[in-house]
């Protein structure tokens, strides 16, 4: 078993399973990659895929709201290792990554280990990370999500601020620390690091009002969690 699983929903874009994974090859060995893909996607996304040697679950659902939540917690469900980074097709790996989040790890007790994407102000100052790593024994005795054992994403926003709700919940009840040297890099286009935007970051953005709207109604649930901790 390896130290670490990997996981990576993806959608529609074979040319980034290569360098997602070599990335990943070139600064450790003890990670488990494995892509989540949808049978509706192409024939070209699942070969990528598996080109690169990594392990690749399919999924059934038509690939609508929600689906990299739930694509994230079906590759949680098909793993077993003790720590689970949330991860994305969009990602560069920077040496050093895994030591830095053992580091913390083995230094606190926490259930949510923030990585830094080095473009986001929020992830920067240390309060967010849009690409966390997760303890297996704190989502199945707590949850990413209020009230859910078991649960990593919460599957009602449509796509965005998924990641907002995993790391306030943590925060509130004290079980979140940020590993500022943990360089998971994010080359999304609205930091213009990626070569041009396309439909399946436009679809993850379609809904963003919505879903913040959505995140704000929800805030009463953690807020109680503080309250108790």
């Amino acid at each position: 078993m390896a130290d670490i699983a990997v996981i990576v929903p993806v959608l529609n874009r074979p040319r980034n399973a290569a360098p997602l994974a070599e990335s990943l090859a070139d600064t450790t060995d003890r990670a488990r990659l494995l892509f989540v893909v949808s049978l509706a996607d192409t024939d070209e996304q699942f070969e990528a895929c598996a080109a690169t040697g990594a392990a690749v679950l399919s999924v059934d659902w038509q690939p609508g709201p929600a689906d990299y939540a739930k694509k994230i917690q079906a590759g949680y469900e098909h793993t077993d290792e003790p720590l689970v980074l949330l991860g994305a097709d969009d990602l560069r790996f920077r040496p050093g990554w895994l030591e830095q989040v053992e580091k913390i790890a083995d230094r606190y007790d926490c259930g949510v280990i923030g990585t830094n994407d080095g473009a986001n102000p929020a992830v920067l100052s240390g309060v967010h990370s849009t690409h966390p790593v997760v303890r297996r024994c704190y989502i199945d005795s707590l949850g990413g999500v209020v009230g859910q054992p078991g649960m990593v994403y919460w599957p009602g926003y449509d796509h965005q601020f998924v990641d907002n709700e995993l790391v306030a919940t943590a925060q509130a009840r004290g079980c979140y620390v940020h590993a500022h040297e943990a360089r998971v890099e994010h080359l999304h286009p609205i930091f213009n690091r990626a070569v041009a935007s396309d439909t399946t970051y436009e679809k993850g953005q379609a809904r963003g009002l919505e879903d913040r709207r959505l995140f704000e109604s929800r805030r009463h649930l953690w807020e109680r969690e503080a309250v108790r901790a």
